[in-house]
């Protein structure tokens, strides 16, 4: 239709995150971003964990912005951090499961940011926290964990994903659920109705 808006970009692959904006009914389309989240990082080396996610979503989105300088483009990221240590995506089963031996009966720490950039502008950007409460896990339980969710898993941060088998990591969790799933949806529709992307 001739002067429609262009649609809403989102710059990821993550299926929860895709789940979310379809269950919320937000219209989109999807594009990942390549960044070189490493390098990110190590340029914001001293950074806390949400100034980090934040950073890496609004690059995300900027990345994809630039390809699409009409769009308002909506960049995501998680990071996980443990005992003050920060863990990135597992890369292989056997690392899946040094993170979990390691979660073990500690609090995961999950900052979940997201970032809404229009051309060389972020418009928006939000980062929000939860803490997840692992119970202790037997190496049998984690190795039938990963017989259930590998490599599924692989794709997240924490080793887990809250709407499958991951709930069983865990015996409480305070904070929102959308943070658990990875992005501050509640925030973001309030941006995308200031926006004009939704109706108010």
């Amino acid at each position: 239709m001739n002067g429609a808006r262009p649609p809403l970009v989102l710059a990821s692959k993550s299926a929860s995150r895709r789940a979310m904006l379809d269950a919320a009914g937000v219209s989109y389309e999807a594009q990942p971003a390549d960044v070189d989240e490493r390098a990110i990082e190590t340029e914001l080396a001293g950074a806390s964990a949400p100034e980090i996610a934040e950073a890496l979503s609004v690059a995300k989105a900027a990345a994809i912005a630039a390809e699409k300088p009409g769009n308002l483009v909506l960049g995501s990221d998680s990071l996980v951090v443990v005992d003050g240590k920060r863990f990135d995506k597992p890369t292989s089963r056997e690392g899946a499961a040094e993170h979990l031996r390691f979660f073990s009966g500690k609090v995961i720490e999950l900052h979940s940011a997201a970032a809404l950039v229009r051309g060389d502008t972020c418009e928006w950007a939000h980062t929000d926290a939860a803490r997840l409460h692992v119970r202790e896990l037997s190496d049998h339980f984690i190795d039938h964990y990963l017989d259930l969710e590998w490599p599924a898993v692989s794709f997240t941060v924490g080793v887990f994903r809250i709407e499958a088998a991951g709930v069983q990591l865990f015996n409480r969790i305070e904070g929102d659920q959308f943070t658990v799933l990875g992005m501050p949806l509640l925030p973001l529709l309030g941006a995308l109705r200031e926006q004009g992307v939704l109706k108010t």
